[in-house]
């Protein structure tokens, strides 16, 4: 083996090992060390797609990658913003724990499909069933959006009829000398409905490190009664200025069943509206074929004689 050969194989191997070692810095340059690393290994959530297939429950096997394959479908076709205003819907609605954004566009994209298909079929292969077809699957894409709009009134409704009943709550028990937060977790324990989970989740954000008065505001955002974001904005204010919180939950507990009480004038007042047309067209033809019906047979017999 002459020198040259010994020299060149020497520059081959030198260079082979600074290729390892740049090789080795950047694949491990965005990995953290020591004990970043421990913490990140212990804070590591296991995908779906790491475990066995035969381990996942029936729903994670079966529904979930189908609603996740038509989950594309359902955002192509919705307007741009849809997941954001989607979650805002979410947030009145009180975040169902089975219905995170992405399973309510996959639920968009499911539907669309089958109003169109059911849309196809019923209007056949022509141009009037391709219309029928669009038109189902529009009323389709957009049905979830309904469902989740539904859920949020009627929760909204239900906060709306608990607040006065917590306020009570909350203002007896700062009365009796609790503190605020203390006041918040019980009413949180022993109310019932919607506005005891608004509470709870007031308290764990302030837990957490938020102040009360961006905990309140949040709760704000996610509410849409009248009502609630008058006692939100009572409680921000009171924060701010450092008024007392006891005399101001007072106010607001007298001011609550006071509209809680006209609310419930109001519904009454609107019954006789309510129930003209069903009288009108149920009960009335009823009536008159019950009371007026034996009358005209005999007449008809009558005269049928002549």
């Amino acid at each position: 083996m002459t020198a040259q050969t010994v020299l060149i194989a020497g520059v081959v191997m030198i260079f082979v090992a600074i290729l390892v070692v740049i090789g080795t810095l950047v694949i491990g340059a965005g990995e953290p060390q020591g004990v970043a690393r421990s913490l990140a290994i212990i804070e590591r959530q296991i995908t779906h797609s790491e475990v066995g297939r035969d381990e996942l429950p029936a729903r994670d096997r079966l529904v979930t990658p189908v609603f996740d394959r038509f989950r594309r479908i359902g955002l192509a076709f919705s307007p741009r913003g849809t997941s954001d205003r989607l979650a805002r819907m979410l947030d009145v609605a009180g975040n169902p724990p089975d219905w995170p954004v992405e399973r309510v566009l996959g639920a968009k994209g499911v539907s669309m499909i089958i109003f169109a298909v059911i849309g196809l079929l019923i209007g056949g292969l022509s141009l009037t069933g391709v219309i029928v077809a669009v038109i189902a699957g529009a009323a389709g894409l957009f049905l979830p959006d309904l469902l989740v709009y539904n859920a949020g009134l009627k929760r909204q409704d239900q906060l709306r009829t608990g607040l006065a009943d917590a306020l009570d709550m909350l203002t007896v028990c700062m009365e009796a000398g609790q503190s605020f937060d203390g006041a918040l977790l019980q009413v949180a324990r022993s109310v019932e409905g919607p506005i005891a989970g608004e509470f709870a989740r007031v308290l764990s954000e302030i837990q957490i490190g938020r102040t009360r008065g961006q905990a309140f505001q949040g709760m704000g955002e996610r509410t849409t009664p009248p009502e609630v974001k008058t006692f939100v904005s009572a409680i921000v204010q009171a924060d701010r200025l450092g008024l007392p919180i006891a005399n101001v939950l007072r106010e607001q507990a007298k001011e609550m069943r006071l509209v809680r009480r006209q609310r419930a004038e109001e519904k009454a007042q609107k019954i006789p509206v309510k129930i003209l047309f069903p009288m009108l067209f149920c009960v009335f033809p009823a009536l008159l074929v019950v009371v007026i019906g034996p009358g005209v047979i005999r007449i008809m017999g009558m005269f049928s004689g002549f």
